[in-house]
């Protein structure tokens, strides 16, 4: 993890160089020096809080003037007896020269304890744009505004009326469709940028716009920024191939125009740094590289037996580290062929681990239950601290999604020593190369067609590498661990982004 600096603005910032204002909806830590509260800021719901925060850490460290806009959940972000709101009222006595952390007021997100509702998302979308458009923007008056999925979709017509270029960062394909009249009744006045907006059907004139056709957000943000990046090159040009039919018509549409025009790109996202096993506060036995042969071993002996596995130190072990979301991560297909998978591969006692939460969960209970597994598949609920575990004691990883925009855990894994048994989609495309007969080129196993044959192909690939030489072995994870550090990292996306930036805007955010 990138420490932060304990000063307010790091020496190498020249506040006359470009502000960047990043609009997110979720976030994990910050550095100490962008405000007072920066250490306290949590509010997790997937990989864009770790990404987000992870990108503004490295821009920050880098020396770029960065601000962050984030809604005030105040519940999640209350620490030692002391309400954040009154923190709030604390930081706005800052200057705005050493305050770079601006908070969304409205009291729909103070007792929030989690970031998202599906029975209010727009409703907090709403307010959060409402706050950033009408006071947040104006306070920082930033040069160029980067903003995140469709919880910031509305800001980028606003923007383009402003005259500020707009970079909209895709990571995930979901929408919200709304009149504008319903928009303009939660304090957002869209009279004099209506024509920045997306609609479902063309309108006549402002009173058709605001009463008789839906905005669609993230279509809007897509065709109103000035840019639009992917969090992987491979699944932009999937949607706008159209090879996944879920991705409705107009997001597919506007980012085709944007690609075609020259002002779309995919940027991967990277791990958080704290994902390190040399330096993981969550594991017992650290190890690097050159020692991950006894680290591994000693962490798999204790992961297996933290979660009621057969202690065997020569049994491959698959981890499932992802949601049982058969929609999109593939989880059917593991439980399609998981009896199969352990009673083929008895001789060398098979194991799969799954740590994770959704609702395939219960099915994979039932599985585990009716065949008497339990010595051999392990289903436990996700836990931050038991999957840091599992990647450090797993020699695989299974990932077979369906569509994945970007994907960590296949960046993650091989960072631990831990190959990926991963569908050829997307970022795992990107990301995950197979391994050659040799050892000298690849990362994991990718199987092309989607479906248990193909999974099941791949996880024999698999424990066939199991079963080379140790020697073999240790020198393939070596190469893999070291690749690894070099190829997922931050400063890696920082710096793309930082060229970005500069780019859109015709000048350097940064001292080269």
């Amino acid at each position: 993890m990138i420490d932060p600096k304990p000063t307010s603005i790091p020496q190498n910032i020249d506040e006359n160089r470009p502000r960047i204002l990043i609009v997110t909806p979720e976030i994990t830590y910050l550095p100490l020096g962008m405000g007072n509260m920066a250490q306290r800021m949590s509010a997790k719901a997937g990989g864009m809080a770790d990404v987000s925060a992870s990108l503004i850490n490295a821009l920050f460290e880098l020396g770029a003037d960065v601000h962050v806009a984030l809604p005030n959940y105040s519940k999640m972000f209350c620490s030692e007896g002391k309400d954040i709101i009154q923190r709030a009222k604390e930081k706005m006595a800052d200057k705005l020269g050493e305050q770079r952390i601006h908070l969304a007021e409205d009291p729909i997100f103070y007792r929030k304890q989690q970031v998202y509702d599906p029975a209010h998302n727009h409703l907090a979308a709403l307010a959060f744009q409402r706050e950033v458009i009408n006071n947040i923007i104006p306070k920082v008056q930033p040069n160029l505004i980067h903003c995140n999925d469709w919880m910031t979709a509305l800001i980028p017509p606003v923007s383009k009326r402003l005259g500020i270029p707009t970079l909209i960062t895709v990571h995930n394909i979901h929408s919200e469709r709304l009149t504008m009249g319903e928009i303009e009744d939660r304090g957002i006045d869209a009279s004099e940028y209506w024509e920045n907006m997306y609609f479902t059907g063309s309108p006549a004139d402002y009173q058709d716009a605001r009463h008789n056709k839906l905005i669609d957000f993230l279509a809007t943000g897509i065709f109103a920024a000035d840019h639009v990046n992917s969090v992987s090159k491979t699944f932009l040009y999937e949607v706008v191939e159209g090879k996944h039919q879920f991705v409705p018509k107009a997001i597919q549409t506007e980012l085709a125009n944007k690609l075609y025009a020259g002002h779309a790109t995919g940027i991967l996202n990277a791990p958080d740094t704290s994902f390190n096993p040399e330096t993981d506060t969550d594991l017992s036995h650290h190890y690097d590289e050159y020692s991950h042969v006894i680290g591994k071993a000693a962490n798999k002996k204790q992961f297996q037996e933290k979660i009621g596995l057969k202690v065997d130190p020569n049994a491959p072990l698959f981890y499932w580290p992802s949601r049982l979301d058969p929609m999109q991560k593939g989880c059917q297909l593991l439980a399609d062929i998981l009896y199969q998978l352990t009673a083929d591969y008895a001789d060398i006692g098979l194991q799969v681990a799954i740590v994770a939460s959704g609702e395939y969960e219960q099915h994979f209970h039932d599985i585990v239950n009716q065949h008497g597994l339990q010595d051999r598949v392990a289903v436990k609920p996700f836990e931050e601290k038991l999957s840091r575990l599992a990647y450090a004691g797993s020699d695989f990883i299974i990932m077979p999604s369906r569509f994945e925009p970007c994907g960590l855990p296949q960046m993650v894994a091989p960072m631990y020593g831990t190959l990926s048994v991963a569908h050829n989609t997307g970022g795992i495309h990107d990301t995950v190369d197979h391994l050659h007969y040799d050892g000298n080129l690849g990362n994991g196993f990718r199987f092309d067609d989607y479906g248990t044959a193909g999974l099941r192909w791949a996880i024999d690939e698999a424990v066939r590498f199991h079963r080379w030489d140790p020697k073999d072995k240790t020198r393939v994870i070596q190469r893999v661990m070291k690749e690894s550090k070099q190829r997922f990292n931050h400063e890696t996306t920082a710096t793309a982004y930082i060229d970005l930036y500069s780019k859109m805007l015709g000048k350097p955010v940064v001292e080269s």
